[in-house]
């Protein structure tokens, strides 16, 4: 398992205010002699998860100075007021802007603008060095092939989503977009970047629990702390589950110890509706584990880590390191809810395609 000192700088599209690692400053504990890993974190990037091809693991300064200077150059070309008198979207939408993500946000249709994204401007900076993917495991930066049994319940689950199927309903609708849980993987496990906004958490610790909160549709994680379930102790809150097999609640169960100064959380019993809100977890199989660690490395950082394991749906673990930065401001309340009115428009929009044989 990947263990490293962390540092990154991150700076939000809109600022927050965000302390810069290796500031200094030992680790700070709580009462009982852990390190404390309360506070506010972010841990927006723009490094991808998947290494682009042709990168290596590492940045050079120069590769850093062209990623990060034509974020700034996006940033800058993308923040200016919006002309009153352009004229309206044409139909399905128009490409718009360098970044990826004005253009997927409402289809393209001016949704949203870099006045509302908060994707962050830096590379993640892990051991000192520029990562070009959080993904390390494999060594490539990318996520393994799928098994043959895999990529057939992959095709099954498509097929079902095909021919207007995800707007059959409002429980086929994505959950982000119910306001269930958050975007992507945000919440986790594993908590990665949703490379949109709010990218931010909460963690409060105490002896024998650790909630983590996110921003993104106020998800709060509730994790019980106790021994290892390979150290042949017993406890409340120790082995791998607590559930049942047939219970799999939001987020899974997971199952915390501390390792020397490195919190491990064990998830197992993932919710499979959880699981279709990450695509790269669609299709996974009802026995996926996704082992996080969490160490603190100095005042102002804690180095993220997870692996994913899942031998029924891909060929080899893989998983990565994210830095998580210390925030100087609050979170707000994410105010998503499950009654907004534009869950009923996309399922009308849905009925009248089907009337016009689209």
């Amino acid at each position: 398992m990947m263990r490293a000192t962390v540092a990154v700088a991150l700076v939000a599209a809109v600022s927050i205010p965000v302390t810069r690692a290796q500031d200094g400053g030992a680790v700070p504990r709580t009462p009982d002699g852990r390190p404390d890993l309360q506070g506010n974190w972010t841990n927006g990037t723009i490094t991808p998860i998947e290494r682009p091809q042709g990168f290596d693991a590492v940045l050079t300064p120069e590769q850093v100075a062209q990623i990060e200077g034509g974020r700034q150059e996006c940033i800058e070309a993308h923040s200016g007021s919006s002309d009153p008198d352009r004229d309206a979207p044409a139909e399905g939408g128009t490409t718009i802007g360098c970044d990826f993500i004005l253009e997927a946000a409402a289809g393209g249709t001016g949704g949203y603008n870099l006045f509302y994204l908060d994707r962050g401007d830096q590379v993640a900076v892990v051991n000192g060095e520029p990562r070009s993917s959080l993904l390390m495991i494999p060594e490539d930066g990318r996520i393994p092939a799928r098994t043959p049994e895999a990529q057939q319940r992959l095709g099954l689950l498509m097929a079902a989503r095909g021919q207007h199927g995800e707007y059959d309903n409002p429980e086929n609708r994505p959950l982000s977009e119910r306001c269930i849980v958050s975007f992507g993987s945000n919440a986790g496990p594993p908590m990665l970047p949703n490379y949109f906004y709010n990218n931010n958490y909460t963690i409060v610790q105490t002896p024998d629990h650790v909630a983590i909160m996110t921003e993104m549709v106020h998800d709060t994680r509730i994790i019980p702390i106790g021994v290892s379930p390979d150290s042949g102790d017993t406890g409340e809150a120790d082995g791998p589950s607590a559930f049942p097999e047939e219970i799999r609640p939001w987020f899974g169960d997971s199952r915390g110890w501390w390792e020397d100064d490195t919190l491990v959380i064990e998830t197992t019993k993932l919710n499979p509706q959880q699981l279709m809100a990450y695509r790269e977890f669609f299709g996974a199989s009802p026995s996926m584990k996704i082992t996080e660690r969490l160490t603190r490395v100095d005042a102002n950082t804690i180095n993220y880590e997870f692996l994913i394991d899942d031998p029924d749906t891909w060929e080899t673990p893989w998983g990565g390191e994210v830095p998580f930065v210390r925030m100087d401001d609050l979170l707000y309340e994410y105010a998503c809810h499950e009654a907004n009115y534009a869950l009923e428009n996309v399922l009308l929009g849905a009925r009248a395609q089907e009337r016009e044989n689209r």
